[in-house]
């Protein structure tokens, strides 16, 4: 969906949906949380928080880097600017072994090609034929451990039927699985994905059943054209909220970023 621009209380400038899905994403993000980071939107959702609300957020890139304090948006996680703004840089099967798979990562920041009504995530092809599929996607990368061993996921994404799907094509990364339990029956520590954050609003966990349900839409955007743009028949919280629209200072710390 291309991001359109949605009108604001006075005094505020216009923003585009992927700015409010950015900003908001940068919102759930808390104040001296370990946050492992991904390259893209998450790494841009991330760096906004460290600049607003969250100075003390601990960004950790799967190359090594603890404590990342870029003055710019990096490249890839192999981007200098971590390396000579972090605290330390460690090896990648330390940030494995000892920081991620025992769960002392507070939050991990997740992108998407392709999400389903469990929160599993697939980064890896698009079509039922593994050797042969209609597009073969970057892949998992740390992903996987990531959304097994966080203690909380947060997925940021595009939303289209074409992203949000009933059944992803390949489970990269779990979420919940086949819906409530799955989970602990596969041995994964981490709580999963408590949210996810797209250009239309919040979708979160059912608390009985795992599903994920819209739980807030943005500014401009009406439910139902929510479940429009999902590939199985989204479930709406009863206390359904809208999200507060961005601050000026919101916008002007992410256009800086740019």
């Amino acid at each position: 969906m291309t991001a359109q621009a949605t009108p604001t209380p006075a005094g505020v400038a216009d923003w585009s949906s992927d700015e409010m899905m950015t900003i908001e994403a940068a919102r759930a993000l808390r104040d001296g949380t370990r946050c492992f980071v991904g390259i893209g939107r998450p790494s841009t959702a991330a760096n906004l928080a460290r600049r607003t609300h969250a100075p003390n957020l601990v960004l950790i890139y799967e190359s090594g880097t603890i404590g990342a304090k870029p003055g710019r948006l990096p490249l890839s996680i192999g981007d200098g600017v971590l390396a000579e703004t972090a605290d330390a840089v460690v090896s990648v099967p330390e940030i494995f072994n000892y920081w991620l798979q025992p769960g002392r990562i507070d939050v991990g920041f997740l992108g998407a090609a392709q999400l389903d009504r469990y929160g599993n995530i697939n980064t890896t092809v698009i079509g039922d034929d593994y050797a042969d599929p209609k597009v073969r996607l970057p892949g998992a990368g740390g992903a996987p451990e990531i959304a097994a061993s966080c203690r909380e996921v947060i997925v940021i994404v595009q939303h289209s039927r074409r992203a949000f799907v009933d059944r992803v094509d390949f489970v990269t990364s779990v979420g919940y699985g086949s819906g409530a339990g799955d989970r602990e029956r596969l041995g994964l520590t981490g709580r999963g994905p408590v949210r996810v954050i797209t250009d239309l609003g919040v979708l979160e966990p059912d608390p009985d059943t795992d599903e994920l349900i819209l739980t807030r839409v943005h500014p401009g955007v009406e439910p139902e054209q929510v479940r429009a743009a999902t590939g199985w028949h989204l479930a709406f919280a009863p206390d359904l909220a809208t999200t507060a629209p961005p601050t000026a200072e919101e916008l002007a710390a992410l256009r800086d970023l740019r």
